[in-house]
C-alpha cells in the first residue's frame, strides 16, 4: 500500500475502500471513510462505524447520529452543505465495523491511523473534538479516562483538541449531556481564540 500522507481525497478515499490492511475487511459490509465539508473549520472524531454505520456507508447515523446532529446545530453546525465555518467533517479512527460492534483492537486502530492522520491534514481543521473512549485514548495516546481529559485543551497534529463523551454514551447516561454541553461551550471559546489570535 502507497503511504497515505502523500495522497490527495480521491486516492485516499480509494485506498480505504479497497484496504485489507487487517481482518475488518473480512465482515465489512463497506467502508465509512467519512463526510462534511474537507475544508471544514471543526473535525469530529469518533470511534469505530457501528452496524447502522456499516450499512449506510456515513459514520454517526442513528440515534447517536441524530444526537449529534443536535449538539451541532446548537451550535450553528451542520453536517449538510453550507459555508466551511458552520460546517464540520466527521471521521472515525477505524473505518471499518468491528464484528458485533466489538471495541477495535490496538492492532486495528494502528493500521487505519496513517488514513485519519491524512484527512486531518487534507482537512486542516481550526479544531478536533474527539468523541468516545477509543478515539481520545488512540488521538492524545493515553490510556486516561475521558472524565481526566474533558476540559481542557490538548494538541493533535498542531491542531486544537477536546475531548467529550461518544453520543451513544449520552443516550445511555443523561446525566452526562451537561458535561458534554461544557466541552462544546470549551470547543466554541478555543475556535474563537484561535481565530482572533
Amino acid at each position: 500500500m502507497a503511504d497515505p500522507a502523500s495522497m490527495d481525497w480521491p486516492q485516499l478515499e480509494a485506498t480505504v475502500s479497497s484496504c485489507q490492511a487487517c481482518r475488518l475487511c473480512e465482515s465489512r459490509r463497506q467502508t465509512v471513510f467519512g463526510v462534511g465539508h474537507r475544508q471544514a473549520h471543526w473535525m469530529v472524531v469518533g470511534e469505530a462505524p457501528g452496524e447502522q454505520e456499516d450499512l449506510a456507508g456515513e459514520p454517526f447515523v442513528g440515534k447517536s447520529g441524530r444526537l449529534l446532529d443536535n449538539m451541532l446545530r446548537a451550535l450553528g453546525l451542520t453536517r449538510e452543505p453550507a459555508p466551511a465555518a458552520q460546517q464540520v467533517y466527521i471521521a472515525n479512527t477505524v473505518k471499518c465495523r468491528p464484528p458485533g460492534n466489538r471495541n477495535p483492537q490496538p492492532d486495528e486502530l494502528a493500521r487505519c491511523e496513517p488514513f485519519l492522520i491524512r484527512q486531518v491534514a487534507l482537512v486542516q481543521p481550526k479544531i478536533i473534538l474527539a468523541m468516545g473512549r477509543f478515539a481520545v485514548q488512540s488521538l492524545l495516546r493515553s490510556d486516561e479516562p475521558i472524565g481526566r481529559l474533558r476540559g481542557r485543551v490538548h494538541d493533535y497534529q498542531g491542531v486544537p483538541l477536546i475531548v467529550t463523551y461518544h453520543p451513544a454514551y449520552l443516550l445511555r447516561n443523561l446525566p452526562e449531556k451537561a458535561r458534554a454541553w461544557d466541552d462544546l461551550c470549551l470547543a466554541v471559546e478555543t475556535v474563537k481564540a484561535c481565530t482572533a489570535g
